[in-house]
């Protein structure tokens, strides 16, 4: 109970401290791009259209509104404590049921005091669940959303998630493009399953080579939780994401998750570290005198002590919320990301 208070008190005081809008720099304005997976981010309503039924106030997880609560709120927390000047202008997220969950998000926890806009849509996951966009409008406009349906050839039974698109002015009158991603998950196995990402991953490369044959110069951001690490055939080559430490060319694609992943970090834990949650970008938010810049040093893996537990050898993973019929209570199984992104 002392813990819940000290951290109501702590993010009362910094939701007063983040008013403030874009952070400045001279002439240069800076903000926060993240991106999360949040863990099956569930209302406590049966759904007869999804798989739902554990997360009801009679179903395994016993999901009642007190739980349901706490999960927004801790959502909310771990986004607003990413900066003490700001909250992230735009927020990629994953295993998101339905829309009104990103409302009671925006409207229910820390974050309402910053009229965040939604971008979503139900998917045909089979699991019920989605990616989402939401976004400060003081600071992003929404152009063109959206959203790119799975469909593969060799497994015309099996949904997913959608690629969520969204095309907009930032810091005014810059224009970005993102992605948000969710791809098909290792269940039943790495190699069974990799035939999905590679088709998502080739798929998602046909819309960014589009955009770029159009606008050469354009600004791309793809994130999210890509089941895959950096390293994995489907980012190195379907996707065709390069190393940063490549020459930087405007048009083509370049991961910033990557360094971190070959230093032994990563996003999620099962036996070792995986980086699955990542950032990639257009070379031209990397070149020094484009009007958006990305320094690729700003991505980070987010892990503060009170979204992770140390576990029986001494490896600090992040605390979920449930598993199986167990609830711990915790944030999630995935740590979130983020970028740094500037205009000059």
């Amino acid at each position: 109970m002392l813990m819940k208070k000290f951290f109501s008190i702590l993010f009362l005081s910094l939701l007063i401290l983040t008013g403030c809008g874009v952070k400045k720099i001279g002439k240069t304005e800076i903000a926060k791009i993240a991106f999360y997976n949040v863990e099956n981010l569930f209302d406590t309503i049966d759904d007869p259209n999804v798989n739902d039924e554990e997360f009801t106030p009679e179903g395994r997880q016993n999901w009642n509104s007190e739980k349901y609560a706490t999960k927004l709120d801790h959502i909310s927390q771990v986004f607003l404590s990413m900066d003490s000047a700001q909250a992230p202008v735009l927020i990629g997220m994953a295993e998101i049921e339905n829309r009104q969950v990103l409302e009671d998000l925006i409207q229910k926890s820390h974050l309402k005091d910053f009229n965040y806009g939604i971008i979503h849509q139900e998917s045909p996951d089979f699991r019920g669940i989605d990616v989402a966009l939401i976004y400060r409008p003081d600071i992003y406009t929404p152009i063109i959303n959206q959203w790119f349906a799975i469909h593969f050839p060799f497994d015309s039974a099996y949904t997913t998630r959608d690629i969520l698109y969204s095309k907009g002015n930032i810091f005014g009158d810059k224009v970005l493009h993102v992605f948000v991603n969710h791809w098909t998950s290792r269940s039943g196995g790495q190699e069974v399953t990799d035939t999905k990402r590679n088709f998502i991953a080739t798929f998602l490369k046909t819309k960014t080579d589009s955009i770029l044959s159009v606008e050469p110069d354009a600004n791309i951001l793809i994130m999210g939780d890509l089941n895959d690490n950096p390293t994995d055939i489907s980012i190195t080559e379907s996707l065709n994401a390069l190393p940063i430490s490549d020459p930087i060319s405007k048009n083509k694609l370049y991961n910033l998750s990557l360094q971190k992943f070959q230093n032994g970090e990563g996003t999620l834990y099962y036996n070792s570290w995986d980086l699955f949650d990542q950032v990639i970008v257009s070379g031209n938010l990397l070149i020094e005198n484009s009007s958006l810049i990305i320094d690729p040093s700003s991505f980070e893996i987010y892990n503060p002590d009170w979204i992770v537990f140390k576990d029986n050898k001494g490896i600090k993973r992040p605390n979920r919320t449930a598993s199986g019929n167990r609830y711990y209570g915790g944030y999630s199984d995935h740590l979130p990301v983020y970028i740094t992104i500037k205009k000059n």
